[in-house]
């Protein structure tokens, strides 16, 4: 038995984390809830059991925590995590904090749950959209070898939190929006995160490098476009990816639907395809509309859909702890 803490516990994250953690009957002996000081000394029931939400404070470093579940927002992971890992806490961050640091692990349990080792405590966890699309790519680069990978996302509002979702009901409402620029409600925004100097944004920058990294493949074309679409929760990615070896749409097929954690959903004649709808609420990758580009050689398309909240953030950072412990790294 584990005394897990989750730190972030109230944001909509945290709280997916705490519902996984209870749904995957994780061996907890004790549950530990951290927070802002405005959210300590709320309750949350987990179990049916009453758990008082701690204040985040340095008061953590005397806890004894076994694993950590950080998903506070970088600047709070990069204050703490360090620290609890040398303390021999395994740490599992949701930020983009450590994601990219050369000697700190990047997984998802699917693809590459082999780098994780008893001595690296610090775990980063992917961007959302990375998360789903690498579950689908990985057993294509397995099989053929990948030269290309070409992304364009269709990220739920959730995909910003709370202020996402009350900025899409906001709009439904007929009023302005307060978290994006402009109204997403029957709009769509090719906006996600900053902008960088390249022109690409924040977000499609993440995913291109943590592609590379997670399925190590440091010299992988990749490109992305990421957009904010007007849907609650669940994101979508359209992949257009080129091959090394020949393949045709069948084996394409039945390489997926072998695949850990993919459920092909591919039947246009009876017009079987996967939507937001359909993976809401689930922790798997669900893919269709598999289909050869025939304007490009060896080249195919993919459409790719997973609930961001939970596959996308939650359900793969415990799957990542279950690993850690030797568990079964899914349900």
């Amino acid at each position: 038995m584990y005394n897990v803490a989750v730190v972030g516990a109230t944001g909509a994250v945290g709280q997916k984390m705490i519902d996984v953690l209870t749904e995957y009957e994780f061996p907890i002996s004790e549950l530990r809830l951290y927070a802002s000081a405005r959210s300590a000394g709320k309750t949350v029931e987990v179990n049916g059991q009453p758990v008082v939400i701690r204040e985040l404070t340095d008061a953590i470093y005397a806890d004894p925590n076994d694993i950590a579940l950080f998903s506070a927002g970088g600047s709070i992971s990069e204050q703490y995590a360090p620290r609890l890992s040398e303390q021999g806490v395994i740490v599992i961050d949701n930020s983009s904090a450590f994601r990219m640091q050369e000697g700190i692990p990047l997984i998802v349990p699917e693809v590459n749950r082999v780098e994780l080792s008893p001595e690296k405590t610090l775990i980063a966890n992917p961007n959302c959209s990375t998360i789903q699309s690498v579950v689908a790519l990985a057993p294509l680069s397995e099989v053929y070898g990948l030269t290309r990978v070409a992304y364009t996302s269709y990220q739920a509002v959730s995909g910003s939190g709370q202020k996402g979702i009350d900025d899409l009901e906001r709009g439904a409402r007929g009023e302005a929006p307060t978290n994006y620029p402009y109204p997403i409600y029957d709009n769509v925004l090719p906006h996600i995160d900053v902008f960088l100097e390249n022109g690409y944004t924040k977000e499609e920058q993440k995913m291109i490098e943590e592609t590379r990294k997670i399925l190590n493949a440091p010299n992988l074309g990749v490109t992305a476009t990421c957009v904010r679409v007007p849907v609650r929760n669940s994101h979508a990615v359209s992949i257009t990816v080129s091959l090394k070896r020949d393949a045709t749409v069948a084996e394409v097929k039945a390489v997926l639907a072998d695949a850990p954690g993919v459920v092909l959903m591919d039947n246009p004649s009876e017009l079987a395809y996967p939507t937001p709808l359909d993976a809401n609420g689930t922790d798997e990758v669900y893919v269709g509309r598999i289909r050869r580009d025939d304007s490009q050689s060896n080249t195919f398309h993919l459409w790719c859909v997973a609930d961001n909240v939970r596959k996308g953030a939650a359900a793969n950072a415990v799957q990542i702890a279950q690993c850690m412990i030797g568990q079964t790294a899914t349900k």
